[in-house]
This record gives structure tokens, C-alpha cells and sequence, in this order.
């Protein structure tokens, strides 16, 4: 099962990242002001991962695939590592869609 850690960046800023079962990171958040919006924010991962349309894939300029998880109004809610393929990044998204909802949420130091 995977997990949420949610975390403070070095500008003071609270963020989440999923993790797989085997600790790989597998979706990064953007910044949040408060813990709470941080929390609001996985909740938001944990509904949209159910609905296939609310993933985007894009390819870089260096010719490598990540994606987006984004809410109804089109806002990123978070964002996956670089993949060297599409489907490496179609199977970044297959982990969020079987991890995120019953992942647990931990809180790193």
C-alpha cells in the first residue's frame, strides 16, 4: 500500500508526495500555505485519481513523458516524476489510481 507524506519545503511551505508500496515517489504537490489545504489537497488526488480524464500526459523538450492530476476546474493538483516513455508515465499513472485512495497519510520531520 502506498502512502502520503506530507512535508515542509525549505521556503516554509507544506507539500505532499505519494509514495508506492516500495517507496518510490510517484506524484509530487505543488506548495500549500497551511497543513490544511496540503490535507484538502490529497483529498483532491484521492477523488480525481478515480476519473481517467482529470491525467494528462506531456512530453519535455528533452523528449521524456510525466504527467498532471488535475482537479475539475483544470487546476494541477500534482505531478509525476520524468518517464524516458509514454508508458512509463501511463504506468506513473496506473500506480497513483491504485495507491492514492487507501493510501495512508504520515507526516516526515
Amino acid at each position: 500500500m502506498g502512502k502520503f507524506e506530507i512535508y515542509t519545503d525549505k521556503a516554509g511551505e507544506y507539500r505532499f508526495r505519494l509514495k508506492a508500496w516500495n517507496g518510490q515517489n510517484i506524484l509530487a504537490s505543488q506548495g500549500y500555505s497551511s497543513k490544511s489545504a496540503c490535507e484538502n489537497g490529497i483529498e483532491s488526488v484521492r477523488e480525481n485519481c478515480k476519473i481517467e480524464e482529470r491525467f494528462e500526459i506531456s512530453e519535455s523538450e528533452s523528449g521524456k513523458f510525466y504527467f498532471h492530476i488535475k482537479a475539475a476546474n483544470h487546476q494541477i493538483i500534482g505531478s509525476s516524476q520524468m518517464y524516458t516513455s509514454r508508458d512509463g508515465a501511463e504506468n506513473g499513472i496506473h500506480s497513483v489510481r491504485e495507491n492514492a485512495p487507501d493510501a495512508e497519510v504520515t507526516e516526515e520531520d
